[in-house]
């Protein structure tokens, strides 16, 4: 992608203008982009630049064939639904968002404009989607995850400190991924193990919550994927830090920011694929007919300067299945 581009793709809100030398006699297409964080926040902008790099390989142009209407809510609801509507009412060939939330505000602002999602939790469990195989209506995408990785974050977190016996599960219990996340990681945390739930739904109340929590000893804590992990990374990373816990993440930028370790998929990779959908679409297919996919791969990142702060030594067993280690 030229640099011109890149910039383009991610100066903010605006509507993209239309270059002057499209070819004549070509019909433009318009894509609406509702994305749930600020308009400077890196992973966000890395996985619109996935998306318009795939979409420019597949014969999209910004400028010649394709127009971009970006609006970008900062985690905020309301916003959410005011954006929403906006691009609804541009009548766009296809709207691109990020999450639950966002795909819930499109859904009510327009049941005819496809909508593809990438990076959403549990689709059919917020009503989103009639199934996986058969979404229905006008919305599909991509999954970020399953509810059974919860295991696998137990897993690594009693691997990295075997002498972990309380895990605080930070989650939101207002939306049914935090729920489902919570419940999943119940079901199979083994004899010895003490399980506790943090809310994430009040900014508020997480630092003391952690704070309390870490008073017991022994602690550990997994941040499960949900709009406030998403908009505020550092935060728990700090406050883990700050109380000598490991934690384990959903998603490598909250280790960027700081975290110890994470597990997840590929969230630029999932707007690549969210590209290809999007493709299928402004070439006639409908949204109704094509599933909703899973991710396939899940990547391990460890931040070993968190570890040495945390007085933690990662076994080499776990350093040789990283995907990436942070020094």
């Amino acid at each position: 992608m030229k640099r011109r581009e890149f910039i383009t793709l991610l100066g903010g809100a605006a509507a993209w203008p239309l270059a002057a030398d499209a070819q004549q006699g070509e019909r433009v297409r318009r894509i609406g982009v509702l994305l749930a964080s600020g308009d400077g926040d890196p992973q966000r902008r890395a996985q619109l630049a996935a998306f318009v790099q795939r979409l420019k390989e597949l014969g999209w142009t910004d400028g010649r064939n394709l127009r971009f209407d970006v609006r970008w809510t900062a985690g905020s609801a309301d916003a959410g639904r005011k954006y929403a509507a906006e691009l609804a009412a541009l009548a766009p060939d296809v709207i691109l968002t990020d999450t639950s939330f966002d795909v819930a505000a499109l859904q009510q602002a327009t049941r005819t404009v496809p909508i593809v999602f990438g990076g959403v939790v549990d689709p059919v469990g917020n009503g989103l989607v009639a199934s996986l195989a058969r979404p229905g209506g006008n919305t599909t995408g991509f999954t970020s995850l399953e509810y059974a990785i919860g295991a696998k974050w137990l897993e690594l977190l009693k691997e990295v400190a075997p002498g972990v016996t309380r895990v605080a599960v930070l989650r939101d219990p207002t939306i049914a991924a935090g729920i489902g996340q919570f419940a999943a990681i119940q079901t199979v945390a083994p004899i010895g193990i003490e399980l506790s739930a943090v809310g994430l739904h009040d900014a508020a109340a997480v630092e003391p919550a952690v704070a309390a929590f870490a008073r017991g000893g022994n602690g550990g804590l997994i941040m499960t994927a949900g709009p406030f992990g998403a908009n505020h990374p550092e935060v728990v990373a700090a406050l883990a830090a700050r109380y000598r816990l490991p934690a384990v993440y959903p998603w490598r930028y909250h280790v960027a920011a700081g975290g110890l370790i994470s597990y997840g998929s590929d969230l630029v990779d999932q707007f690549r694929s969210a590209a290809g959908y999007a493709d299928r679409i402004l070439k006639g297919e409908k949204p109704a007919d094509l599933p909703v996919q899973a991710p396939t791969r899940y990547e391990l990142t460890i931040n070993l300067k968190a570890a040495k702060a945390a007085g933690l030594e990662v076994p080499a067993t776990l350093l040789a299945r990283a995907d990436e280690v942070i020094e």
